[in-house]
């Protein structure tokens, strides 16, 4: 059963169609890459999926038994966010605030959920330092394991290496890929690099003047992708 179907599925802002007649489904364990031309939608599509927008038509579905809210979210961070005044263990803790919901307080389960992705993230030596103190890979990090807390099912992922330089980049996707791989999360992100979406992903979800979704053996030979991997602008 799939985790995430998107039915004739359109989507936009203030009221204006970007991306119309989408259809897709990700199965479990899938690791999909979503890319496109600059405001082709990519993160309206990922809002959306959230439910931080309405769909201006069609439907979104999830499956075996995944609600819209167990769904992990790491978004792009702004200026604003990258000087956020908050320990690691405050920001990685807040990612388990769907399981709470009158509750004022986290219970031992949750503290130990965020215990273990701080683990997993190798950020137990900052567990007390100030999240704005720490490089931009290691924010990052803190970034995967907040969202780790809220899923043991599916991650969204927006553009998680912008910024990154080329060695922590490798790093954060041999991250994701492990999750995908040996936690079996189904992971969907978005991404500007092709060569790191034919690399890592097993699905690509293309949209823009042309939409494309299968596997990426298969995008790799449509026309969809011919322009980037000869070096287009994929933002």
């Amino acid at each position: 059963m799939a985790l995430l179907t998107c039915q004739d599925l359109s989507i936009g802002y203030d009221g204006h169609d970007i991306v119309h007649g989408l259809n897709f489904s990700v199965m479990p364990g899938d690791y999909l890459c979503i890319v496109g031309e600059n405001g082709s939608g990519k993160s309206t599509l990922m809002k959306t999926i959230l439910g931080l927008q309405a769909p201006l038509g069609g439907k979104i579905l999830t499956g075996d038994g995944m609600r819209p809210n167990e769904i992990g979210y790491l978004p792009q961070q702004t200026v604003v966010q990258r000087d956020f005044p908050a320990s690691v263990w405050e920001i990685v803790l807040s990612g388990c605030g769907n399981r709470t919901g009158l509750r004022p307080f986290y219970n031992k389960e949750e503290k130990r959920t965020a215990k273990d992705n701080i683990e997993k993230m190798g950020l137990t030596p900052y567990v007390r330092r100030c999240y704005r103190e720490l490089s931009g890979g290691q924010q990052q990090r803190v970034l995967l394991a907040r969202a780790l807390c809220a899923t043991k099912k599916m991650l969204l992922l927006d553009e998680p290496v912008s910024g990154l330089d080329p060695k922590v980049t490798a790093e954060m996707y041999d991250l994701i890929e492990s999750l995908n791989k040996n936690d079996r999360i189904t992971v969907i992100m978005i991404s500007h690099d092709i060569e790191a979406a034919v690399k890592y992903a097993d699905h690509v979800l293309h949209i823009g003047s042309t939409v494309f979704c299968g596997t990426k053996d298969e995008y790799v030979k449509s026309g969809a992708a011919k322009v980037f991997l000869k070096g287009g602008d994929t933002e």
